[in-house]
């Protein structure tokens, strides 16, 4: 084999690898983008922790929290705040309801994707526990009433920015959660 043949195998071997590189890192975009949304609370997507730290006190500082409910017109479902408005103490520790109900005819799951305006309070919102986190199914009919755990981190109070902040909006949109198709 010529030297000229072998530069061109592995120029071609090297393009097919960068290729399939580029159509990886495609596939990995949204997930580790997401990942990393819930990781730093950019763009407004709160974060996530299993329990509240025992060293984090309310302050003195309230802020109201508005809760904000949509759903897919895919999704047969009606989803809304029990409260549009909670006053809640930065650094305590609250709870909201949202409830579901299915006015299908048919038993239809549906997952919710979130966010917080404005965006530079995401960082300092986070939720303890969430209906969020996993998929909802409900029956033709059933209605369901879903909490939500959260608390505003008092680090809120320390940024020049977020300090100024007097109303949170945490944002839920239900969609339908697509079924695999069964072979007829």
């Amino acid at each position: 084999m010529t030297t000229l043949a072998r530069r061109n195998g592995r120029t071609a071997m090297l393009a097919a690898l960068l290729v399939v590189a580029m159509v990886g890192l495609a596939y990995a975009s949204v997930p580790l983008y997401r990942l990393f949304c819930q990781v730093t609370g950019f763009g407004g997507t709160p974060l996530r922790a299993s329990e509240i730290d025992s060293s984090i006190q309310p302050t003195g500082k309230i802020i109201s929290v508005r809760f904000d409910a949509n759903t897919s017109s895919a999704l047969p479902w009606q989803f809304k705040p029990e409260e549009h408005v909670q006053r809640v103490a930065v650094g305590a520790r609250d709870m909201a309801f949202y409830t579901a109900k299915n006015m299908g005819d048919k038993p239809v799951t549906g997952t919710a994707t979130f966010n917080v305006t404005p965006s530079q309070a995401g960082q300092y919102f986070t939720k303890i526990q969430c209906f969020c986190f996993t998929e909802q199914t409900l029956k033709p009919g059933e209605e369901v009433r879903m909490p939500v755990v959260f608390f505003v981190d008092p680090k809120i109070l320390d940024d020049p920015d977020g300090r100024k902040i007097d109303e949170i909006t945490l944002s839920y949109t239900f969609y339908p959660v697509d079924q695999p198709k069964t072979q007829s």
